[in-house]
C-alpha cells in the first residue's frame, strides 16, 4: 500500500492510488482533495488563535488521480472573523474550490456552561463492515479504518461509524486535525445511502462542514443520513462528532441518478 495520499513533487501533490474513490476508477474520492485546501487554508497567512469555523467545498468536476496544485489566499481581512479562498487543479484545470471562515479563539466565560453533550459509542465498540463492491483493490476504503455503530455501508438507511486515516495526507507531513475531519466528512452520503448503489447514483455537488472545535485522537465519527427525492436533487446530512463529543456537521447536496 502506497504510504499517503498524496507526495509532493515541487510545488505538486502527486495523487496516490489511496485517493481513488468508489465510482469511477479515475477519480478521487473527494475527501482527500478536500483536505488539501484545507491544508492550503491552514497554510495561508497562518494567525495563532484561529481556527477554520467553517469550510465550504464546491466539486466542479471529477478529481483525476493526477498531480494536483493548490493556492488559497485571504479575500477578507479581519481581526476577529476572515474570509479565505482557496483552489485546487488538476492537469486540466480548476477541479474543486472553497471558502472558509477563520475565526480569531480566546477565553469566554460562559454562563451557564454549556450542557454535556457525550459522545456516540466509541470506536471500539463498532463492526469492520464491508465496503462497496469496486473494479480495483488499492483505494479511499482501503487507507481508511471504519468502525460501524449503526448501519453499514450494504445497508440502506442512518449510519454512526468511525472513521481514522491509516496514512498521512501527505507523505512526510503529521496530519492536522483540521485534515482529519476532512478526510473523513464527505463520506456521509457513502455510509449513510439510502439507495442500492447498484441501482442509483448519489454523488454530491458540494461539501459544507462546520465546526464548533477542531477533533482530539485520530478518530472522527460521522452520523449521517441521506434524503433522496423522487426529482433527482438529495441532502445528505452529517453530525460529526470525535470521542470528547461533538465536533459540528457536515451537508451535501446530491445529483440522485438511475444507473
Amino acid at each position: 500500500m502506497d504510504e499517503a495520499f498524496y507526495v509532493t513533487d515541487g510545488d505538486a501533490f502527486v495523487s496516490t492510488e489511496l485517493t481513488r474513490g468508489p465510482w469511477d476508477p479515475d477519480a478521487q474520492h473527494a475527501g482527500p482533495p478536500a483536505a488539501l485546501l484545507g491544508r492550503a487554508v491552514e497554510q495561508c497567512e497562518p494567525r495563532p488563535g484561529a481556527q477554520v469555523g467553517r469550510i465550504t467545498f464546491e466539486i466542479l468536476g471529477p478529481v483525476p488521480l493526477a498531480p494536483l496544485r493548490a493556492s488559497a489566499r485571504v479575500v477578507r481581512p479581519g481581526r476577529s472573523v476572515e474570509l479565505l479562498e482557496a483552489s485546487l487543479s488538476g492537469p486540466d484545470g480548476e477541479v474543486m474550490r472553497a471558502a472558509a471562515w477563520r475565526l480569531r479563539t480566546g477565553a469566554v466565560e460562559l454562563d451557564p456552561p454549556p450542557p454535556p453533550d457525550p459522545p456516540p459509542p466509541g470506536p471500539e465498540t463498532g463492526r469492520r463492515e464491508a465496503f462497496f463492491p469496486v473494479r480495483d483493490e488499492t483505494g479511499y476504503h482501503t487507507a481508511m479504518e471504519m468502525s460501524f455503530v449503526k448501519g453499514a455501508f450494504l445497508e440502506p438507511g442512518p449510519a454512526m461509524v468511525w472513521m481514522r486515516a491509516l496514512v498521512p495526507l501527505v507523505a512526510g507531513e503529521e496530519t492536522s486535525p483540521l485534515c482529519r475531519v476532512l478526510i473523513a466528512a464527505d463520506a456521509g452520503n457513502g455510509v449513510s445511502a439510502a439507495l442500492d448503489w447498484r441501482r442509483y447514483l448519489f454523488i454530491n455537488t458540494d461539501l459544507s462542514v462546520h465546526l464548533k472545535r477542531l477533533p482530539e485522537g485520530e478518530w472522527v465519527g460521522l452520523d449521517a443520513v441521506t434524503y433522496p427525492e423522487p426529482h433527482g436533487i438529495g441532502l445528505s446530512d452529517t453530525v460529526l462528532w470525535d470521542e470528547r463529543g461533538r465536533l459540528g456537521r457536515g451537508a451535501q447536496t446530491l445529483v440522485v441518478r438511475s444507473r
